[in-house]
Parts: C-alpha cells; structure tokens; sequence
C-alpha cells in the first residue's frame, strides 16, 4: 500500500504556559501564597515529580481543591502572573520556532488561561508571528477558546492542531474536534501524554516546524 503524506495543518494553536512560556518556576514559587489564602494544603517538594505524572483532574483531587474555590483560585494566579509576565521566560527555542512556522505559511494563534496581555508580555517580540490569542479560559474551558479561534480565523477544525503539555488541552482539542500534539517539555510528564495516544508528540520546540512537512 502507498504511503499517503499527512497534509500539515493550516492552523496552529498554542497553549501558553508550559508550551511556549517556562512558567512552572513562577507556579511553584507563587503556590504557597495562593494555598494559604484559599486555605489548601501545602505541596511538599517530594510530591512535585508524583503530580506531574498525574492527568489534571487527578492532580486537582490529589491537591484537595474544592470545586467551588477554583474560579477565585484562578483568578488569582491570573493577577499573580500578570504581574510577573515580564519576568518569565519563554522557552528555548519557541521564538525561531513560531517565526520558522508563520514563515512557511502556517496561521498561529493562542487558546490559553492566562490573559491576553500577560501573553503578549511574556511573548514580547515574538508576538509578531502570532495571529488571534483568546486568554482567560476557565480551568476546562479551553475548548470554548479554540473554537472562538477558528471562528477568527475562518478555518474549520478540521485544518487546526491544538499543541498542549497537558491532559486538559488533549481533552479541549478533542471537544473542538481537531487534532493535538502533545510537547513534554511542560507540566505533565511524557508518559502520562502518551498514553492519551494524541496525533503528534514533539519532545523539542524545534520539532514543531516538523508540521510544515505534513
């Protein structure tokens, strides 16, 4: 039987932290603060490695965090970040890597929880070869985000990858209908990712340019 070639998405839409932003210091750094103002319990260093092998509800559960605290939980860590956005790095790599796709014809955009300026912020110049970002989704509510992206852009599910770092944004690209690439470079580890099976796993910000190849 032929090979048949995979025709590259027209669209790529990015999670933001722990994809394109290295934020997981900032996060470790400022949960103390946000524990004890919501009053959870504390996270042990120790427990770090075990949680981030753990899909993201699990670890929700694991941490003991009421349902009903997470709008003002997030809404938290949102005004905590933005604050320090010009302080976080991205990862090595992403900006040559969102250039290296905008330049091969490939539309960009950004479905994430973090706010639209604190995107752009920690962004800074690499900004420029990113089309629509739609921040402030809900903790699970990142399929909402994706599709206000494709009604932006015009382009069908169909023709766009999600790429993510953690099980949620598998689950968001799955209730949008299209595809998702997994990075291991985030959050969950990669072998929690692969056992969702997802379409593409890119282990280096430089593999996805691997996507203009179809």
């Amino acid at each position: 039987m032929a090979y048949r070639r995979r025709m590259p998405p027209r669209l790529v839409i990015f999670d933001f932290d722990g994809t394109l932003a290295d934020s997981f210091p900032w996060f470790l750094a400022a949960l103390p603060a946000v524990a004890d103002r919501h009053g959870l319990r504390p996270l042990g260093s120790e427990e770090v490695a075990a949680l981030r092998r753990l899909p993201t509800r699990e670890v929700l559960r694991a941490l003991r965090v009421p349902p009903c605290k997470l709008p003002a939980i997030t809404r938290d860590l949102r005004a905590m970040k933005a604050a320090a956005a010009g302080g976080i790095p991205l990862f090595p790599g992403v900006p040559a890597m969102l250039a290296g796709l905008a330049a091969g014809g490939i539309r960009l955009a950004i479905a994430s929880s973090d706010s639209e300026a604190s995107i752009r912020r920690t962004l800074g110049p690499a900004a420029a070869a990113v089309g629509p970002i739609a921040g402030g989704a809900s903790l699970f509510g990142k399929a909402a985000r994706l599709r206000q992206v494709l009604r932006l852009t015009g382009e069908t599910a169909a023709a766009a990858l999600y790429v993510g770092d953690e099980t949620r944004d598998a689950e968001a690209a799955a209730q949008a209908g299209m595809g998702f690439g997994a990075v291991t470079w985030g959050f969950t580890a990669a072998e929690t990712l692969l056992a969702g099976r997802p379409g593409r796993v890119f282990r280096q910000p430089v593999e996805v340019l691997e996507v203009l190849r179809g």
